[in-house]
């Protein structure tokens, strides 16, 4: 366990890094540029990823399994348009890790909440792991035209959602799992919670670093 979950946090960490360059590091110009910089992003994103993962897996607990992951894509497109055509949203890097914590937490908990419950943890969530995802477009030099846009959020949502869908099907397909206390999912929120926690953490050192040397 302690290898798996030492993994799964040099993972989350090095995510920033990667999470920039699904295109090698190529500008967005077409339609093309976007849906794949949008497929890419989640993936390489591990805080992105295990989020969307998780948010499958509560899904399933929540009797949603097809539409709650929906409310996360919706916030998570919102906070994306802000972020890429209008203002960056602050802290969301610090709120992303947080998100993991919760999310994580609340899995691992083995309790059993309810759909608004679950459907708001999506939505706050989404919109921080969105903009998140939209500094990649805002922070482009060159720009980026509207079939840019549109392919980066298609891409985004259909992995997004595909992602989310899979984990869900793992849950009650492969493990066989219909309860909240089951052993895998609280595993599952465990290594999830413990790096949310670990990236919480870095994220409050980094801001208190700054503060004190400016």
């Amino acid at each position: 366990m302690k290898k798996i979950l030492s993994g799964l946090i040099i993972s989350l960490a090095a995510a920033p890094a990667l999470a920039h360059h699904p295109l090698s590091g190529m500008p967005m110009e077409t339609f093309a540029h976007g849906l794949l910089s949008g497929v890419g992003h989640p993936l390489l994103g591990f805080d992105h990823l295990f989020f969307v993962a998780l948010a499958g897996i509560a899904a399933v607990f929540a009797g949603r399994r097809l539409l709650a992951p929906l409310a996360y894509i919706a916030a998570m497109a919102g906070g994306c348009l802000v972020a890429a055509l209008w203002t960056s949203v602050p802290a969301s890097e610090l709120m992303i890790a947080i998100s993991l914590l919760v999310l994580g937490s609340m899995l691992l908990s083995g309790r059993q909440f309810g759909l608004s419950t679950v459907l708001l943890t999506f939505a706050v969530f989404g919109i921080f792991h969105g903009a998140g995802l939209g500094e990649s477009l805002a922070n482009q030099e060159a720009g980026f035209g509207s079939q840019v846009l549109i392919g980066y959020l298609l891409g985004l949502g259909v992995i997004q959602y595909a992602i989310a869908l899979a984990a869900g099907w793992v849950c009650s397909g492969f493990w066989k799992v219909s309860l909240e206390s089951a052993i895998q999912p609280r595993l599952a929120g465990a290594m999830v919670a413990g790096a949310g926690l670990y990236l919480t953490l870095e994220h409050l050192e980094s801001s208190l670093l700054r503060v004190i040397s400016s």
